[in-house]
C-alpha cells in the first residue's frame, strides 16, 4: 500500500488528538445571595459542547456573594457571613471539585461586597459597601486568612442623592505586576489607587482616579496589554477608559462609552451596570445591564484607548449581576440573580459577539458570581 493513503488518516487522527487534548470539563462555582440561596453551590462545564451540569450545593453558609481562587488554584475563598458576622470564608478544594471548609475570618467592618488574592498568594483584599472600607487579610503558609488590617474611604461625590453621600468600596483588584490595588468607590466616583508592599504584606493609599461625576463606579479591568483600565459605572451604566502608567503609579481619564441607547435609558425599567469583562484575546469589553436584562459589547479601539458598542445581547434571565468566561475564552456564561439561572452563550473568534447556546441554561439559586476552577480528573 502507498504512503500516501496513510497521510490523510495521519492528518486526520492528528487533529482528533488535538481536538481530544483542547477540550476538556471544568469545575465551576457560584457564589449566591438571596431568597432560595443556601451558600456555595458547584457544578461542571463541558469547554467543548458549551453545557453545564446541573448545580449542587457544594457547602451551606451565609450569602457567600463573591468567590476568589487562591493563585496555586487549591483553594478557594468567599465573601459571607457566619453567625450574622461578615468575613472571608476560606476552603480546600478537593480532587474531585468539593469544598472543604476550614476557616472563618471577619473583616472587620461589615461585610464584604467583594474579594481578591493577591498574585503573590500572601495576602488578600476585601471591599467593605456598607462599611467604606477596605480590609487586607494575610494569608499563611496555608492559606488560612489572618487578622484583617482595615482601611477606611473618606468623603463622598454627594452628585447622585444618598447613594453618594459616603464611601462605598465595590471592588479590589490587583495591576498586572502586582504593585499597585485598585478600590473603585461609587460613592466617590472614582479609584482609589494604593502601593502594595508585599513584604510586610500592608497597602497605603497612592492616588485617586476620578471618574465622571454621577457616575458610581462599580468594577473595573485591566487591557490585555495592561496599558488601560477599563472602568464600570453602575449608575450611569456607562465604561471609561484609563491610561495606565505603570512606572508612576498614575491614571489618566481618557472616553465615556455608554452602555445602553438613550431610549433604552429612558425607559421605565431602571437599570443598573454590574459586571465588566475584557476578553482573554482583548479584542472585546463586556458589561451586564440589570434591569435591562441583557450585556454589551464594546469594541476595544485605538489600541486600547476607545470603546465602541457593536451588541447588546439578551441574557436569557433577570438582572444579570454577574457574567464570566469559561477559561478557552469560547464561552459566555451570564447568572440571573432574579431569574435563577445560569445561561451559557457562544463567543465568535472574530467580533466577540455573543449568540445564546439554546438550550443550555441551569437553574441556580440567586447566582451572583460565577468562578471557574480546574479541569475535572478523568
Amino acid at each position: 500500500m502507498k504512503i500516501g493513503f496513510f497521510l490523510p488518516l495521519l492528518a486526520f487522527a492528528h487533529l482528533a488528538v488535538v481536538a481530544t487534548l483542547s477540550a476538556e470539563t471544568r469545575h465551576v462555582y457560584f457564589g449566591t445571595g438571596g431568597p432560595g440561596a443556601k451558600g456555595i453551590y458547584r457544578a461542571t462545564f463541558d469547554t467543548e459542547k458549551g453545557r453545564l451540569s446541573p448545580a449542587e450545593l457544594a457547602h451551606e453558609i451565609g450569602s457567600p456573594g463573591f468567590l476568589a481562587l487562591h493563585p496555586d488554584g487549591s483553594k478557594l475563598y468567599a465573601a459571607a457571613t457566619q453567625d450574622n458576622v461578615g468575613g472571608v470564608a476560606a476552603y480546600r478544594i478537593a480532587a474531585d471539585g468539593s469544598l472543604e471548609f476550614f476557616h472563618f475570618e471577619p473583616t472587620g467592618d461589615g461585610g464584604a461586597a467583594h474579594l481578591a488574592v493577591h498574585p503573590s498568594g500572601k495576602f488578600l483584599l476585601t471591599a467593605q459597601y456598607g462599611g467604606g472600607s477596605t480590609a487586607l487579610l494575610p494569608l499563611d503558609a496555608e492559606g488560612k486568612p489572618g487578622t484583617s488590617t482595615v482601611t477606611e474611604h473618606e468623603g463622598g461625590s454627594r452628585v447622585s442623592g444618598n447613594r453618594q453621600d459616603s464611601p462605598h468600596p465595590h471592588w479590589c483588584g490587583y495591576s498586572p505586576d502586582g504593585n499597585y490595588a485598585f478600590i473603585p468607590d461609587l460613592g466617590l466616583d472614582g479609584i482609589v489607587i494604593y502601593k502594595i508592599d508585599p513584604g510586610k504584606p500592608a497597602i497605603e493609599k497612592h492616588g485617586f482616579a476620578e471618574s465622571v461625576p454621577g457616575g458610581g463606579p462599580r468594577h473595573m479591568r485591566f487591557s490585555k496589554d495592561g496599558k488601560f483600565i477599563y472602568l464600570l459605572n453602575e449608575l450611569s451604566s456607562s465604561v471609561t477608559v484609563f491610561s495606565w502608567d505603570a512606572a508612576s503609579g498614575k491614571a489618566e481619564r481618557l472616553s465615556t462609552t455608554p452602555a445602553l441607547s438613550e431610549e433604552a435609558m429612558a425607559g421605565e425599567t431602571i437599570n443598573a451596570a454590574a459586571e465588566i469583562l475584557v476578553h482573554p484575546e482583548g479584542h472585546s469589553v463586556y458589561s451586564s445591564n440589570r434591569g435591562h436584562d441583557s450585556v454589551t459589547v464594546f469594541r476595544v479601539g485605538e489600541g486600547g484607548a476607545a470603546l465602541e458598542v457593536v451588541q447588546v445581547q439578551p441574557v436569557r434571565g433577570a438582572f444579570p449581576r454577574n457574567i464570566n468566561f469559561d477559561p478557552t475564552g469560547k464561552w459566555f456564561l451570564a447568572a440571573g440573580a432574579d431569574s435563577h439561572t445560569v445561561a451559557v452563550h457562544a463567543v465568535a473568534p472574530d467580533t466577540g459577539k455573543l449568540t445564546y447556546q439554546r438550550g443550555a441554561i441551569i437553574q441556580v439559586p440567586a447566582p451572583i458570581c460565577i468562578l471557574f476552577g480546574g479541569a475535572v480528573a478523568k
